[in-house]
């Protein structure tokens, strides 16, 4: 039983370095899209307003879901063309792995909102939840896929960190526009950037 699960742990930690440059492939059109999308939620969220606890995070939660889903059809086409499963034993490490992350932002989320769902001012700590828990997801999926997205993770806690406590306490007195402006920047701006350098570097150097 040892000998099995050492030798199957051996083979997908195998199979994760040889498919380093692949994922790190896979990550350009899907962060590309992510940044997109995120500035376009956030100039939506502005546009109409959505300033309550209730409007902000449906808004916010239907906008990721719909980035998700376009990662994930970004991701079965690349494993297609590859001819390779899609749900593969490796593709499974990670989504474990990133799992307790989004499904603590998830419940912190649900939290609050049920509790605070009248109270605007408590919007931005919203923001502060999903940058901790989306860092977490990505170091934790980090182990398993290329040195860079353990930094980019780092970078969203680092992100958290400042909100907390180099702009604490102006921050929670953000307007409608301050917070899906942040979130449009945080979210959008900074995938847009990771994508567009994950694009131009590619074809060279290893997967960092």
């Amino acid at each position: 039983m040892n000998s099995d699960w050492a030798s199957e742990n051996l083979q997908v930690i195998r199979t994760l370095m040889e498919r380093a440059t692949q994922y790190r492939r896979a990550l350009a059109p899907m962060t590309l899209l992510a940044g997109v999308l995120g500035l376009v939620a956030a100039g939506v969220g502005w546009y109409a307003q959505f300033d309550r606890p209730v409007t902000f995070v449906t808004h916010w939660v239907i906008s990721a879901w719909v980035i998700n889903v376009g990662a994930l059809l970004i991701a079965r086409k690349q494993a297609i063309n590859a001819q390779e499963p899609f749900w593969s034993s490796p593709t499974k490490r990670v989504a474990l792995a990133s799992a307790p992350g989004f499904f603590a932002g998830g419940l912190l989320t649900a939290a609050i909102t049920m509790r605070w769902a009248e109270e605007p001012q408590v919007v931005p700590w919203f923001i502060v939840i999903w940058l901790l828990c989306y860092g977490c997801a990505l170091c934790a999926a980090g182990f398993f896929m290329p040195r860079g997205i353990k930094l980019f993770g780092w970078l969203y806690l680092i992100l958290a960190a400042l909100m907390l406590f180099a702009y604490w306490p102006s921050w929670l007195k953000l307007s409608v526009l301050g917070n899906h402006l942040v979130m449009g920047v945080v979210f959008g701006g900074v995938h847009l950037a990771y994508g567009i350098y994950l694009h131009f570097t590619e074809k060279r150097g290893d997967a960092s």
